[in-house]
């Protein structure tokens, strides 16, 4: 399979796909921060923030090498660095740091925010117009989000320096999620994140070199496990889904399925780490639930009224 021949199908797919793609790629970032909190009781979090890229990288290069995809431009080889900036190295190395000290469902504030910033990004790189409703549901949803991550335990209200490295993980992956959802349409999905895992990777390499040197890892059965899921799925086969999802788009549209994924987060915290969940958290998960299926299913065209 070529990558024109990828981009083509990815077109032609019908747009009502799109969410149910970009659906499917939470539900695999969905187990990341538990996993993460998991993985950093011994390990560093820089060799698992480079780590888990330098593996998904060696599996990217093998599935680029079998499949003969078509090297990218110049140009996009420049816009292949932002995603790698942004989520490859940006966000798993900042959540990684953040949550040394913050607890999973702390880590759920990151993606009830990034769904309203990604929609941003689609909006100033993508030149998406969605129509003014779309910006109410999505605020509403953040909002929802937040309250509903806070109420699990996060003290949203108090920050800490982990706040910050949260934040900047979502900046980044908004970025990062813009840029590779345009270049998923001309590269197609996989071979995106596929590109970006190998341009990253010498760096990447270094980084992870460096921690096993001064902190040599040494985890638990359980711990490596938790690596080995943040290296195969959320660092590369998540993307898969993730990438084809914004591809289809709307972008601004499909990124507020994420607004699921703390729902997801917390769950499968409570399920794994024994964090407790309460009436006020699962009433707030409905909320949440239903303002990414509002606007989801907005349209993309803005109609004459919106825009008055």
């Amino acid at each position: 399979m070529s990558g024109n021949s990828s981009a083509t199908l990815e077109r032609a797919t019908p747009l009502s796909a799109g969410p149910w793609w970009g659906l499917l790629g939470v539900l695999a970032f969905s187990f990341t921060m538990p996993f993460t909190r998991v993985a950093v009781g011994t390990l560093s979090p820089l060799f698992i923030g480079s780590g888990r890229a330098v593996v998904a990288a060696v599996l990217a290069a093998g599935a680029l090498a079998l499949t003969g995809q078509r090297r990218p431009t110049g140009v996009q080889w420049a816009r292949l660095a932002v995603v790698a900036g942004g989520v490859v190295a940006g966000f798993p190395l900042l959540t990684s740091y953040a949550l040394t000290t913050a607890p999973a469902s702390h880590g759920a504030v990151v993606v009830a925010l990034l769904p309203a910033a990604t929609a941003v990004m689609a909006v100033v790189r993508g030149g998406e117009r969605p129509r003014r409703s779309f910006w109410v549901i999505a605020a509403l949803g953040a909002t929802a989000a937040l309250a509903f991550a806070s109420a699990q335990g996060g003290e949203f209200g108090r920050l800490h320096w982990s706040d910050l490295l949260l934040f900047g993980a979502v900046l980044a992956a908004a970025i990062g999620y813009a840029e590779g959802g345009l270049l998923a349409r001309e590269l197609g999905s996989w071979q995106t994140v596929s590109w970006a895992l190998v341009l990253s990777a010498p760096l990447m390499t270094v980084l992870a070199v460096v921690s096993a040197v001064r902190q040599p890892p040494a985890g638990t059965a359980v711990e490596w496990a938790a690596f080995a899921y943040l290296s195969v799925v959320s660092m590369f086969l998540g993307f898969f889904a993730w990438y084809r999802g914004l591809a289809i788009g709307p972008m601004a549209q499909v990124s507020q399925v994420q607004l699921v994924q703390p729902v997801m987060t917390i769950a499968w915290a409570a399920w794994l780490l024994g964090e407790s969940v309460t009436w006020p958290t699962l009433v707030g998960g409905v909320a949440v639930v239903a303002c990414a299926g509002a606007a989801v299913r907005l349209r993309r065209t803005p109609s004459t009224k919106d825009n008055r």
